[in-house]
């Protein structure tokens, strides 16, 4: 049990963000962390300003991230912060995370992990030599019906998995968005601020840990094609590829930002020996179970039928009928992160039941994962392996 509140800094998120504003929400929701300090923006002025916005006093609003660091940590242990909360673009998260780590700071980053495999690998091996928590805002797995299925499978119920499929279609870049100045446009088809991916990295990366936070197998070997659609733009916009996992299950991912008129249908079916599964993020409170021999169940949130696992409940927040969704779900990451911090500072041994929130060897992961896809894309090679991690 936490004797105080986890006390939060935050890299990026200033006026004019989206994700940042959802980080807070999210990280505020249970009332175990609260906002102390910032570097909003790049910009000290800008910094400064998003700092009055959230009604932070002047002197805990910085400049830079490294100022930050610097001058948080002379203060009193019991005012600096505890952990920081890392919202920049895609360039930004190994620089940012390296030097909290550094300075002794826990780390709830989002995602991807970092702009290559290189940084990603750097940081896993940072982690482990402080010790330190590091979240990866991977959210979809702290939807309670996610949490079901994984327990599903876990269990054993859909026997020895075959197939898997995960898609997220998104229509939003079906046109040239970046051109008119739209600043979450701009940055993720930027290649040297998102990395060497836009489509697959900004939301295929969902699909792929979704897939492997759910049935617990990982991804070996990739057979993948990469489009950009739209003239002028310098990253993928679509990509479809074929997966083979551990245990001889087969996938297929499909992702698109030129889907038009969809908005963020992340959905996943799986497919074992006795049974199947299906859920879909845009109605997140349902889980769809199937049998051979007999009719399909749909599963929801808040019943209380006694039908759902205790990870299931443990993130269900709302009483059935109560739309319950994408904040709660992040929530929940958070929620896990504060509570594993807190038991790091008292001193006491973090349990892995207690990191239940995607951790940074699952950004290794989704790095490993990005990175092949672009080089089996550009690859005449029908399979490419993935990397030993």
């Amino acid at each position: 049990m936490a004797v105080r509140k986890i006390r939060m800094g935050m890299v990026g998120g200033g006026r004019g963000a989206f994700i940042g504003a959802v980080h807070r929400m999210a990280a505020q929701l249970d009332g175990q962390i609260e906002l102390v300090c910032g570097a909003f923006s790049a910009d000290p002025a800008k910094s400064q300003a998003s700092g009055a916005d959230l009604f932070l006093p002047a002197n805990r609003v910085y400049g830079s991230y490294a100022e930050m660091f610097k001058r948080e940590k002379e203060l009193p242990e019991g005012e600096r912060m505890d952990c920081v909360s890392i919202v920049t673009p895609n360039h930004m998260h190994y620089p940012v995370a390296k030097l909290a780590l550094e300075h002794g700071v826990h780390v709830i980053c989002d995602k991807p992990l970092a702009f290559n495999l290189k940084e990603a690998r750097a940081l896993a091996a940072l982690v482990r030599k402080t010790g330190l928590i590091f979240a990866l805002t991977h959210n979809y797995t702290g939807y309670p019906m996610v949490k079901e299925a994984r327990e599903r499978v876990r269990s054993g119920q859909l026997g020895k998995i075959r197939k898997i499929v995960a898609e997220y279609p998104q229509g939003w870049l079906a046109s040239l968005l970046e051109a008119t100045g739209q600043k979450q446009a701009d940055w993720r088809t930027d290649p040297t601020r998102a990395g060497a991916s836009c489509c697959i990295g900004d939301i295929g990366s969902h699909a792929e840990n979704l897939a492997e936070y759910i049935t617990g197998l990982q991804i070996e070997s990739v057979c993948a094609e990469l489009t950009t659609f739209v003239t002028g733009r310098k990253l993928e916009d679509d990509g479809n590829v074929l997966l083979r996992f551990t245990g001889g299950a087969r996938g297929i991912l499909s992702t698109s930002q030129i889907s038009i008129d969809e908005e963020n249908a992340l959905a996943i079916r799986i497919y074992g020996e006795k049974g199947g599964l299906e859920w879909h993020q845009e109605d997140p409170n349902t889980l769809i179970l199937k049998w051979p021999d007999r009719p399909r169940q749909i599963l929801r949130t808040g019943g209380g039928y006694g039908f759902l696992s205790a990870p299931a409940l443990k993130a269900t927040r709302l009483p059935a009928g109560h739309p319950e969704g994408y904040l709660e779900a992040f929530a929940n990451l958070y929620r896990s992160f504060a509570a594993a911090v807190a038991l790091a500072q008292a001193g006491k041994k973090v349990p892995a039941a207690a990191l239940d929130f995607p951790t940074v060897e699952d950004g290794v992961r989704g790095m490993a994962f990005i990175e092949t896809v672009v080089k089996s894309s550009k690859s005449n090679q029908k399979w490419t392996k993935m990397p030993a991690l």
